[in-house]
């Protein structure tokens, strides 16, 4: 697996259209704090007991096309749950598959805030919110 910068997945994406763009978040998170746009939901975790998603490369896999050579950027929000979500692609044979570092929110500040360090919204990308 690889990792991007936000600035650097944004960029990728523009440049390989058929790359998809997953929002491993949950639910809650990706409708109502906003998500980047043009990204597809598939939950890594959900609640309320933050399981694995048992269905998630299938899901995925359906999104490529069954193949394993599309490639796929993974972003959640802060760049943890997208790695983990990449290895398990990984394992199933996916070759190209990206993780958005700092992932939507970016990393805790001082204050214990996210948004103000680092992320895709930092970074000013284009995002939408339900």
């Amino acid at each position: 697996m690889k990792h991007f910068t936000p600035k650097e997945a944004h960029s990728f994406l523009q440049s390989n259209p058929e790359a998809l763009l997953i929002d491993v978040r949950s639910e809650i998170e990706y409708l109502f704090v906003g998500h980047p746009t043009g990204a597809i939901h598939v939950s890594w975790n959900d609640g309320p007991d933050w399981e694995v998603n048992p269905h998630f490369v299938g899901e995925v896999k359906k999104l490529a096309g069954h193949g394993t050579e599309r490639p796929v950027v993974l972003i959640c929000r802060s760049g943890s749950r997208s790695v983990s979500a990449g290895e398990a692609l990984a394992e199933a044979g996916f070759k190209n598959v990206f993780n958005v570092l700092y992932g939507f929110e970016g990393e805790l500040d001082e204050k214990h805030h996210r948004g103000t360090v680092n992320g895709w919204r930092h970074d000013g990308l284009p995002w939408e919110q339900c």
